[in-house]
């Protein structure tokens, strides 16, 4: 169980040139992308093209910028007004998640385990938690004990590969207790691994047993007060869960805690966009651009 321990960790950030990034995008756009999108009229005339829409918002999470204002202040969106170009952003919501699915089946991560963990995702500060009404009825209040601190907004539940590859994510309520996503995450990345490592969130027989029905064994650290915390709690595995501290790095340094977005396609295509920029950034390290040819 322990003899792929040596697996290196890394802090995967996107640094290539914006000409090199519009490449892949528009090798993963045409591969992707349905006719209807390709083939439109006078699909050939337009200002700017589809896939280089895609590269501009992998650019925006890769810079850190959450405001639409402050991007179009910074790249003038190529003529392209801001609600053109957000109009023509959303047409691009469907492709955006085909290629994070292709992705996942395309980059080996065989005999890998799996960590899961979830991350605060508040649409506001806390003072305004009872007065917020963005996103009623979808978004709740939710407790991060982590942080010690309540918040209004979701919860995102993600799953990465022992060196740092984002395998799925779901979001949920900010008020969902981890462990009842935690099956429809894990069963949704259809990896091949099955060692699942988690936090003490996600400590409970419900869930031990119904992962062990789909062919999974689940792991998570004892609390210092259980019985036999301290020969369970090996440390070699609380190394490799702490991988997903360094994504979950990452991903806040593209703004997933800060997302501006007010409407749920909005939001989906951030969150979408986020998770593109990071594998993206990972494939290139671990494969280099031969792997989008």
């Amino acid at each position: 169980m322990l003899n792929q321990l040596q697996i290196k960790r890394y802090s995967y950030r996107l640094q290539v040139e914006f000409r090199t990034l519009s490449k892949i995008c528009k090798k993963l756009y045409y591969k992707y992308a349905p006719s209807r999108l390709t083939h439109r009229r006078n699909a050939s005339l337009v200002k700017v093209p589809d896939y280089e829409i895609i590269a501009l918002l992998v650019w925006q999470a890769e810079e850190g910028i959450s405001s639409q204002r402050r991007f179009a202040r910074c790249w003038g969106l190529c003529g392209l007004s801001r609600s053109r170009f957000n109009r023509r952003a959303r047409a691009l919501l469907g492709i955006t998640a085909q290629i994070i699915n292709d992705l996942n089946s395309r980059v080996d991560l065989s005999d890998q385990y799996m960590i899961i963990d979830s991350l605060p995702m508040p649409l506001c500060q806390p003072i305004r938690n009872r007065r917020a009404k963005v996103f009623e009825g979808t978004a709740n209040i939710g407790y991060n004990s982590t942080k010690k601190f309540y918040y209004y907004g979701f919860k995102g539940h993600f799953a990465v590969s022992q060196d740092g590859y984002v395998l799925g994510y779901v979001i949920i309520k900010a008020s969902i207790h981890d462990a009842k996503e935690a099956e429809e995450l894990i069963l949704s990345t259809r990896t091949e691994g099955h060692f699942i490592l988690g936090d003490e969130g996600y400590i409970g027989k419900r869930l031990h047993d119904a992962l062990k029905i789909d062919g999974y064994i689940q792991w998570t650290p004892y609390r210092k007060n259980m019985k036999g915390a301290k020969q369970h709690n090996k440390r070699e595995l609380m190394a490799i869960r702490r991988t997903i501290e360094s994504v979950f790095s990452v991903l806040k340094y593209y703004e997933i805690e800060n997302i501006l977005a007010r409407s749920v396609d909005g939001f989906q295509q951030t969150v979408e966009i986020i998770v593109l920029t990071y594998n993206i950034s990972y494939i290139l390290h671990r494969y280099g651009f031969s792997f989008f040819n």
